[in-house]
């Protein structure tokens, strides 16, 4: 199994579209074989279920994310597990045990204007940390 991580300085980045880097896990009997750094090259929301359906990506976790790349997911059978913060390989390895906590509501709906304005992050728990570049209110 092959698991895609948002990833930015061995945290979970949290919003998919603009994250620049996918920490990947290869995961085989409940244990890591070997994980990889990827980087995105910049593309957007759309692309980025393409890049980790090319990757041969079965899970992703991630923090924030929108509703149009949910389906995206969905849709190249990648599945999701947003609404996570803190570290990467610590969300891998509770994945990997079962015991995962994650939102399945969790969403990032300010898709519609540029960064900088303000903006709700949805339900994934913004206000206490940092959403990447741009901070959720």
């Amino acid at each position: 199994m092959k698991i895609a991580v948002t990833y930015e300085n061995g945290r979970i980045f949290q919003h998919f579209g603009h994250t620049e880097q996918f920490k990947l896990y290869q995961v085989e009997d409940g244990k890591i074989l070997s994980a990889e750094i990827v980087d995105t090259n910049g593309s957007g929301h759309g692309a980025l279920a393409g890049l980790l359906s090319a990757l041969k990506t079965d899970v992703l976790i991630c923090g924030g994310i929108g509703g149009g790349a949910q389906m995206a997911l969905a849709q190249s059978g990648i599945r999701l597990f947003g609404g996570v913060s803190g570290e990467a390989d610590k969300a891998v390895e509770s994945f990997i045990a079962g015991n995962l906590a994650y939102d399945p509501e969790a969403k990032c709906d300010h898709h519609d204007h540029h960064h900088g304005e303000g903006h709700t992050c949805g339900d994934h728990g913004c206000g206490s940390h940092n959403c990447g570049e741009h901070s959720c209110h």
